[in-house]
């Protein structure tokens, strides 16, 4: 009866220390995500002024924001290969939405999502405000609207990302990619780049496709106060060596799936 006693003793102060750990990180994550914001609205007229456009301010302090948060999580980059230079398109596996952060940290682009993140509370603001462009994925008719979005971004000397599985997942695969979402890509004969995410997670920790990933009918809320109490997180981009092209639409999803299925590294526990 001594052992589980003592054992259930030490686990309190851990579950605390978790907990203060969690309160902390929550503090700094919105005093960075407001000071930011503030600091992207404050720029943009000058940046216009001064460059003729707000694609770089606007950019710059995206990926400040993002590294500013991945260093209060603790997130510990791991970079594979050779980022590629903007103006590119980029396709990867879909994870959680630290990916977002990663990417951002790493490279400066513009992302692709669901048309319905336009509308989250707050988060739907932040994406609005760094240019992302929005699909609705069950009208094909606004395909076109999309595939001139990308092609304007592109002109702009900006970098596009899409996360082609349409959805997240727990990482053990990667889910055959859309070829409607590529359509962009093989119509205007676009190299498209790829590259593969993975995460990992302390031994002390839950798994990471638990505490990381953020997939099937996970709540948003519950699951982020779960990764703020993880001490430390491992998140490994591979890019891939060379881009794919192809006109048909069908043959770059399968060719870009099948390319970054065989760099992917499931999740070890």
């Amino acid at each position: 009866m001594g052992a589980p006693a003592q054992t259930l003793g030490d686990t309190g102060p851990l579950r605390a220390g978790c907990s203060l750990r969690a309160g902390f990180r929550a503090a700094q994550l919105v005093a960075a995500t407001v000071f930011f914001y503030a600091l992207l609205g404050a720029g943009r007229i000058p940046a216009r002024a001064l460059e003729g456009s707000a694609d770089g301010w606007t950019q710059w302090t995206f990926g400040a924001w993002a590294r500013t948060v991945l260093r209060v999580l603790r997130v510990r980059l791991h970079i594979v290969g050779a980022p590629p230079a903007p103006p590119f398109l980029l396709v990867s596996n879909h994870l959680s939405y630290l990916d977002v952060l990663v990417f951002a940290a790493v490279v400066r682009p513009v992302f692709i999502a669901r048309s319905d993140v336009a509308d989250w509370p707050f988060i739907g603001r932040l994406t609005r405000a760094v240019g992302t462009i929005f699909v609705d994925r069950a009208l094909k008719r606004d395909l076109p609207r999309v595939a001139g979005a990308v092609e304007d971004r592109l002109r702009r000397g900006l970098g596009v990302i899409l996360f082609a599985e349409g959805t997240s997942t727990d990482g053990s695969d990667v889910l055959p990619f859309k070829p409607s979402l590529l359509e962009p890509a093989s119509r205007a004969g676009i190299e498209t780049h790829y590259a593969s995410l993975a995460y990992d997670t302390p031994a002390d920790a839950p798994p990471a496709r638990l505490a990381v990933c953020w997939w099937g009918d996970m709540d948003f809320g519950p699951h982020l106060r779960s990764l703020l109490r993880v001490r430390r997180v491992e998140a490994r981009v591979t890019f891939g060596p060379r881009p794919i092209a192809s006109a048909d639409r069908k043959v770059l999803a399968e060719e870009l799936w099948q390319a970054i299925r065989r760099q992917h590294r499931p999740p070890p526990r």
